[in-house]
């Protein structure tokens, strides 16, 4: 008896601890990381969390036990995060009058050779022709000869004159302005066009915020790798605060209508996501199905984005889990 008394106490503060976690991290979005850089790591943890916590209700449901009512009410204080997690249902509304934006981080077309297979390059640029989109927002953008992507509008900003690394936007329609906000000390940054659509001018801005170093094919998370990984990852969260309120200070400055893509590299949990997400629907969210999961790591990331004004009516939204970078292509269908 003693020794399931244990075991039964284990169970609990096990569950406490899985519970008490993902309720900070319904606090999370509204502290900055500058402020909290060790406690924002929970917020990429969410989804499983959400998972355990589910886990445990099920658990003591078989087990008949009292004890259900801590995940369960834990959840229930959450439940708008929900549609962050997973979406239901799809929208699917297929115009001929959308406008089609792609985001896409393509790890450098495979320049250092992460994969074994030659064709990576030249297999994105099939994938990008066949989708066709009207606007598309590349992070991680290497400039090769080799590339097939072909738009009449584009503008590709590389960290200095003699670097061929760094963001690039592709489109369809006209280009009348463009710029970019230099981050500095950062291999990431921010650019933005301005586009003509019917007489309206639309603002792109693609995004690429402080990575997080996070790669699965390195990391053993012996004990010396998982503390060097996570003060890593704090140091970046400190600099997207910073990355993220100087693209606030910049948007402020446009009155017009704008759409926001990219890789955040940080989640829908985050104050980062908060930040940029105010006043605006987040396509996924609006119109897309499942789990969104954008990055392929051990458990479904969603940290690439594309979040729109409120005058637009995403009519649907998709996530192409193609094996050709460590992140996945998304695509959202906009009514202008």
């Amino acid at each position: 008896m003693k020794k399931n008394s244990f075991w039964n106490k284990i169970q609990i503060l096990t569950n406490l601890i899985v519970s008490i976690l993902l309720l900070l991290s319904y606090v999370l979005p509204y502290i900055s990381p500058k402020l909290s850089p060790i406690f924002t790591i929970i917020s990429l943890a969410v989804p499983i969390l959400f998972i355990l916590n589910l886990f445990f209700i099920i658990y003591w449901i078989i087990k008949l036990k009292k004890y259900v009512f801590i995940s369960s009410i834990t959840i229930l204080l959450g439940m708008g995060y929900i549609n962050n997690i997973y979406k239901f249902s799809e929208k699917k509304i297929f115009l001929n009058t959308d406008v089609k934006i792609m985001s896409y981080n393509v790890r450098l077309f495979n320049h250092y050779k992460w994969s074994e297979d030659k064709k990576i390059a030249e297999k994105i640029s099939t994938f990008i022709s066949n989708k066709k989109p009207d606007i598309l927002s590349i992070q991680e953008y290497y400039k090769s000869n080799n590339l097939k992507i072909d738009y009449p509008y584009s503008f590709i900003k590389t960290k200095s004159n003699n670097n061929k690394f760094g963001l690039a936007i592709f489109s369809k329609y006209k280009v009348i302005n463009k710029g970019s906000l230099d981050l500095k000390n950062s291999a990431n940054n921010i650019i933005f066009v301005d586009i003509v659509k019917d007489k309206d001018t639309i603002r792109v801005y693609n995004i690429h915020l402080e990575s997080l170093k996070m790669n699965t094919s390195k990391e053993n998370f012996g004990e010396q790798n998982s503390e060097k990984l996570i003060q890593r990852m704090k140091a970046s969260f400190k600099k997207q605060a910073k990355q993220v309120e100087l693209f606030l200070e910049h948007e402020k400055k446009w009155n017009g209508r704008k759409i926001l893509c990219g890789d955040f590299n940080n989640s829908a949990f985050s104050w980062v996501y908060r930040e940029l997400s105010k006043n605006k629907q987040d396509a996924f969210k609006i119109a897309g199905g499942g789990m969104g999961k954008t990055f392929n790591y051990l458990y479904p990331l969603r940290i690439d984005f594309i979040l729109v004004d409120n005058t637009f009516e995403v009519n649907n939204f998709k996530t192409f889990e193609v094996p050709y970078s460590d992140h996945f292509p998304i695509l959202a269908r906009l009514k202008n």
